[in-house]
């Protein structure tokens, strides 16, 4: 059982080891790897018709390996479509993971579908892809709502938000069972100072764990990048990784790119 928040127990769903190293225990959360495939469905999209076909990818990814599903419906449906998350969510057999801004139609969407997660994620309505987290104190009382909502339908929480260490306490205020470090500061840091660019989302962990909260992490993680990220911060349960992953399976095939990213968190 995880650390007491609340007056609640929270149960860490994520495994762990212990490493020896030099003498000094290391602790380390075994990440799972959750494949986003909304890139699939831009595809898809661009020509019309059925091919590629999302569901049949989806189903791929978890046979190659995948631990998890990720989606990001839009409200415009420019990829994932909300039909596709309907009929998503009954083939699947991983773990199912819904994101998007928590406007009306999303959490309609979300409370019928019951996933095994939601996070909720700031994005514009015009929005090309994710570019911050929430501001939680502006925010505070609606996503306590919206937290409140999904947590009574017995859907666990994620709140999207950036490596700062104040908006994670306002977020373990909110009562959300995780939240998701967005990482593209961290990749576009990464090749002029990969050390100071993973020192903030270290601590931010750190803290969140401190908190009782689980941790996520995603946006612009790649091959490239992610081993690092891995080894230097801890506590990350989840890490949810799409459009570097799809890019990479275009030479190297999807099967070998999911082991590839696999193997960059064991």
């Amino acid at each position: 059982m995880g650390k007491l928040r609340e007056g609640k127990s929270i149960k860490k769903t994520a495994t762990f080891a212990w490493n020896f190293e030099k003498g000094r225990r290391k602790y380390r959360f075994m990440t799972q790897l959750s494949v986003n495939i909304n890139k699939i469905a831009t595809l898809r999209n661009a020509r019309g018709g059925a091919v590629p076909d999302v569901l049949k990818t989806a189903l791929d990814c978890e046979r190659f390996g995948a631990q998890g599903i990720t989606v990001h419906p839009r409200p415009d449906e420019r990829h994932i479509r909300y039909a596709d998350v309907r009929q998503l969510r009954p083939l699947l057999h991983t773990e199912f993971n819904i994101e998007g801004n928590p406007i009306d139609r999303f959490v309609e969407l979300v409370l019928e579908v019951k996933p095994a997660q939601v996070t909720m994620v700031p994005d514009a309505v015009d929005a090309l892809t994710s570019n911050a987290g929430w501001d939680v104190r502006t925010h505070f009382d609606f996503l306590c709502k919206t937290v409140r909502t999904f947590r009574q339908a017995g859907i666990r929480t994620s709140i999207f938000i950036d490596a700062d260490v104040e908006m994670i306490e306002w977020a373990a205020k909110t009562g959300t069972d995780r939240v998701e470090l967005y990482t593209e500061p961290y990749a576009s840091g990464y090749v002029a100072d990969r050390e100071k660019a993973v020192a903030p989302f270290a601590e931010a962990s750190r803290r969140a764990h401190a908190l009782g909260l689980g941790v996520n992490a995603g946006h612009d993680l790649s091959l490239e990048n992610l081993r690092y990220f891995h080894q230097q911060v801890p506590y990350v349960e989840e890490v949810s990784i799409g459009h570097a992953l799809i890019c990479d399976a275009l030479y190297l095939g999807l099967e070998e790119t999911i082991r590839r990213y696999r193997a960059c968190l064991e």
